[in-house]
C-alpha cells in the first residue's frame, strides 16, 4: 500500500457518518495522485432489484456538470438532425450511423433518437443495451426536441438506474471542483435518489450512501439529507 493511500485513509472514521461539506473537505484534503479524479457516489438498497415495481432508476441535471466531456450520437432527419447539430451533438444521422453502429462503432457516451427512428434503432438493441446507451422516452432521450435533449446532455444530464445487485453507482464530478459545486452535486443526487423511491418499497430503502474520489477512501454519508429535503 503506497504512502499516500495510507495518510488518506487516516482521514476516515469507519465508524462516522459524514455531512456532505465535511467529506467534500477531507477528500480535498487527502493526498491526492498526478490526474484530476472523479468524485463517485455509490448507494446501496434496501429494495428487490427482481421486482420491476422496486427498481430505482431516474435521471439528473447535475448543476455543475460532470466534468468531462459528453460525446452525443443523435439518430434524426430533417429539421431534428439540423437542431442535432445546432445544439453541439458530435454524430448526427440515419442509415449511415446505423449501419456504423451496427458493426460495432462505439465512440460516444450518450445517444438520443427521434421517435420515428425508433423502430431501427430497436435492431441495435444487442449493441447499446448492454453498455446502458439504448434512448427511451423515460429518460428523454427519446424525442422529437432533440436539440433540448443534447444540450441537457452537454450540461450533465445523466440517468441513474439500479444494477442488478440493488446498487448504483455514479460520478458526481472531479476534485478539482470547487467544494461548493461537488457539495450542491452530491446533495442534488441524494435528493433526486430519494424522490425516485418506488411506491412498493418497504423498509429503509436507502442502506448506505457513500462518497469516494478515484483513487481516494470512501466517506459513508448521512444519506437522510435528501429525504428531508423532500418530505
Amino acid at each position: 500500500m503506497s504512502k499516500r493511500i495510507v495518510e488518506a485513509r487516516k482521514l476516515v472514521d469507519p465508524a462516522k457518518t459524514y455531512s456532505v461539506k465535511e467529506a467534500v473537505q477531507l477528500m480535498k484534503k487527502a493526498p491526492a495522485p498526478k490526474f484530476d479524479e472523479t468524485i463517485d457516489l455509490a448507494f446501496s438498497f434496501d429494495v428487490d432489484p427482481k421486482q420491476s415495481d422496486q427498481l430505482v432508476r431516474g435521471t439528473i441535471l447535475l448543476p455543475h456538470g460532470t466534468g468531462r466531456k459528453t460525446r452525443v450520437l443523435v439518430f434524426a432527419k430533417g429539421d431534428a438532425e439540423r437542431a442535432a447539430k445546432e445544439a453541439g451533438a458530435e454524430f448526427v444521422g440515419a442509415e449511415e450511423l446505423f449501419a456504423k453502429v451496427g458493426g460495432g462503432w462505439m465512440d460516444f457516451d450518450a445517444v438520443v433518437s427521434t421517435p420515428d427512428l425508433m423502430r431501427e434503432v430497436g435492431k441495435l438493441g444487442k449493441v447499446l443495451g448492454p453498455r446502458g446507451l439504448m434512448p427511451s422516452p423515460k429518460s428523454g432521450t427519446v424525442t422529437n426536441d432533440v436539440g433540448r435533449a443534447v444540450s441537457d446532455l452537454k450540461k450533465g444530464k445523466v440517468e441513474f438506474k439500479m444494477d442488478k445487485q440493488g446498487d448504483i453507482h455514479l460520478g458526481v464530478g472531479k476534485l478539482s471542483f470547487t467544494p461548493e459545486a461537488l457539495e450542491e452535486n452530491i446533495t442534488v443526487l441524494l435528493e433526486a435518489i430519494w424522490k425516485a423511491k418506488p411506491a412498493s418499497a418497504k423498509g429503509r430503502y436507502l442502506k448506505s450512501a457513500v462518497v469516494s474520489s478515484t483513487m481516494g477512501p470512501g466517506f459513508r454519508l448521512e444519506a437522510s439529507v435528501g429525504k428531508k429535503e423532500t418530505e
